[in-house]
């Protein structure tokens, strides 16, 4: 009521226009006020809560945050830190909004997708420890944990485009090649077994403050390690510390040496620059895999091992390829 006295007084001393639309965005809200009811009531007091802590990320601790260099080799810059922190938990938080719509009763394909937009790792760790008690669920297992691990390219490939378009240009050949691979390797296995799954387990609220802490500490060694590796011990100092990150996160090595790229950082990356850094983000994808698997492997049925080892090694072999004669 207090709106629309205020938009009938706007209409006598403000623009009309802006006085009819306010009036019929007001109209839609109020024809809308089901559906919103709807939205509310699948979200809950936890998820508005994840949404409010992705505002006070973005919103209140962003614009805040120093934008200067500073530190070891001149990489740190505690805003950018911060940015790169507000992407990776804006992309996991979108994952996890859709995850509370639909990933309840997701099929074999939803749930893979959801789960790599999430978290890939988490994603294949719930599954195998599901398959440990059920070994029924192996086809469907395997098949999501193939989809979600073939998302991190797409996701991948949107991080580099945010943070160096530049770069993007090259990192699409070898990354989207990779992705391709495992996208027919997912077709493959979910063709088989597309009618077995009952949605993804319970996911955790991606949007903790701890969390996003963690993960600007995460990039920032990892920033450092880079620069320090190729400036002291060369491409292989490189490659070593992407093999390293690659293990349990991806985004870190990615937007790291993105960064770097994107900043013309030529002592961190080196002559090579574009070429060394779509290798270290392979040689992290490769390492990511193996850990995968190995978790796979440790907490899953035998069964399960087996088929993620075999899909993983084919993707491994196609990435060594490609190491090897991409130029």
């Amino acid at each position: 009521m207090l709106a629309m006295f205020a938009v009938g007084a706007y209409v006598v001393l403000g623009p009309r226009e802006v006085a009819v639309a306010i009036g019929a965005a007001i109209a839609i809200l109020l024809h809308a006020k089901p559906v919103l009811h709807g939205i509310v009531a699948r979200l809950g007091d936890v998820d508005i809560r994840a949404i409010m802590q992705f505002a006070l990320i973005s919103l209140i601790i962003l614009p805040v945050v120093p934008d200067r260099t500073f530190g070891p080799y001149a990489v740190l810059n505690p805003h950018n830190i911060w940015l790169m922190v507000v992407l990776v938990v804006g992309i996991s938080l979108g994952g996890y909004i859709a995850y509370k719509f639909v990933g309840g009763g997701a099929g074999i394909l939803l749930s893979g997708v959801l789960g790599g937009l999430i978290s890939s790792t988490a994603t294949s760790v719930s599954y195998a420890r599901r398959t440990a008690t059920a070994p029924e669920y192996t086809g469907a297992a395997t098949a999501v944990i193939l989809i979600a691990s073939t998302l991190v390219y797409a996701r991948l490939l949107v991080e580099i485009g945010l943070t160096a378009p530049g770069f993007l240009s090259t990192a699409a050949g070898p990354l989207g090649i990779l992705g391709g691979v495992s996208a027919v390797l997912s077709l493959m296995c979910w063709l088989g077994v597309r009618r077995g799954s009952d949605g993804l387990p319970n996911q955790t609220n991606p949007t903790e403050l701890k969390s996003a802490l963690v993960f600007a500490g995460v990039y920032a060694v990892v920033l450092v390690a880079v620069a320090a590796a190729k400036q002291h011990y060369g491409h292989g100092g490189l490659y070593t510390v992407a093999a390293i990150s690659g293990l349990t996160d991806m985004d870190a090595i990615t937007l790291s040496v993105s960064r770097m790229v994107n900043d013309g950082s030529t002592g961190a990356i080196g002559a090579g620059g574009t070429s060394t850094a779509w290798r270290a983000i392979v040689i992290a994808a490769m390492s990511n895999a193996v850990f995968k698997a190995t978790m796979v492997a440790v907490l899953g049925c035998p069964a399960l091992a087996k088929r993620v080892a075999m899909f993983f090694g084919i993707k491994l072999l196609a990435a060594a390829t490609l190491l090897v004669f991409w130029p």
